[in-house]
């Protein structure tokens, strides 16, 4: 059986390539699937740094009770939801990365601007509130803006 700590992605995709039977590699690399929902993805973040929920929605600039949502499990996020969500945990461009997937939503490509511009803010650790200002300074969508 395939462990998902020790088959990349790019291999993983080498061996679905190589298969014939679709089934028996479904069983072969159960393992290997992202099984964690984004909600348990957050409270586990929330329990090991010993964090309320409400702080980190706070952060995130959320309206509090879809905040909560979220941590249910009730609602799923937006793909800015998550971004602010990663912005207010002060994530890497990576754990970023990580956190979309997780969501289910596309990451972050270098070569939409939006993104770039929320790739460069995440990678030089600039907070949520100024990378939305430097977001509206270049005429584009805020994280959770409504033209997008």
């Amino acid at each position: 059986m395939t462990d998902e700590k020790q088959i990349s992605t790019e291999e993983l995709l080498k061996l679905l390539f190589k298969e014939r039977s679709l089934e028996q590699f479904l069983q072969r690399n159960e393992s290997a699937y992202l099984n964690t929902g984004f909600s348990d993805y957050l409270s586990a973040w929330c329990k090991a740094r010993g964090e309320v929920p409400e702080q980190l929605i706070r952060r995130a600039n959320l309206e509090k009770s879809f905040g909560h949502q979220l941590f249910s499990g009730k609602r799923k996020p937006s793909r800015d939801t998550v971004l602010q969500l990663a912005f207010a945990m002060g994530a890497d461009v990576a754990q970023a990365q990580e956190m979309l997937k997780i969501a289910r939503k596309s990451v972050l490509y270098p070569r939409i601007k939006r993104d770039t511009v929320l790739i460069y803010c995440l990678h030089n650790q600039i907070g949520l509130l100024d990378t939305e200002i430097i977001l509206e300074d270049l005429g584009l969508p805020i994280l959770g803006g409504r033209d997008q």
